[in-house]
């Protein structure tokens, strides 16, 4: 099934593919660098799930030479089009290159877009005296917001059933 849409160019099939070379799934023999050539084919067609991942392949040298700056580039680019993990991912590039400021504001966003991951990276900046306590609070609030706003009803009962079955 997937061939087939990678046949088609669907980004989000190339994307896939590239995962499953990632990390050796689908009966694939892990391949990073194939990983990566279909994650940049992925993101040149629209994938903003390929641009993320070809981020992290950037920013750690993993099929590519590390290129902390273009991961920079890549982690932006996603999260301007409203990639949460992209924009926790630039929070982390910010720390790299000593911006706190700029890493608490990429946090505060991707915290409101419901990534729990950030809320605990501001609570140890807050801790650490890097953020604010009413930036903490805004955080908090903000990811309270977001989760009860993804809240559905029929999404849990299809989630029961799912694990049911």
């Amino acid at each position: 099934m997937v061939h087939a849409r990678v046949a088609k160019k669907d980004p989000e099939a190339i994307n896939l593919l590239g995962e499953k070379h990632w990390g050796g799934g689908l009966g694939l023999q892990k391949d990073s660098r194939k990983a990566v050539e279909l994650y940049a084919k992925a993101a040149e067609l629209g994938s903003i799930h390929a641009l993320f991942n070809l981020g992290n392949a950037y920013e750690h040298g993993d099929g590519v030479q590390q290129d902390t700056v273009k991961a920079a580039e890549l982690y932006e680019e996603a999260a301007m089009q409203g990639w949460v993990e992209a924009r926790h991912s630039l929070a982390g590039c910010e720390v790299r290159k000593g911006n706190s400021d700029r890493a608490v504001r990429h946090l505060l966003i991707s915290a409101k877009m419901g990534d729990k991951d950030s809320v605990d990276n501001i609570k140890r900046a807050f801790k650490a005296g890097v953020a604010t306590k009413k930036q903490y609070a805004e955080a908090l609030k903000g990811y309270q917001d977001a989760v009860e706003e993804m809240k559905s009803h029929d999404r849990d009962e299809a989630a029961k059933d799912l694990w049911m079955n």
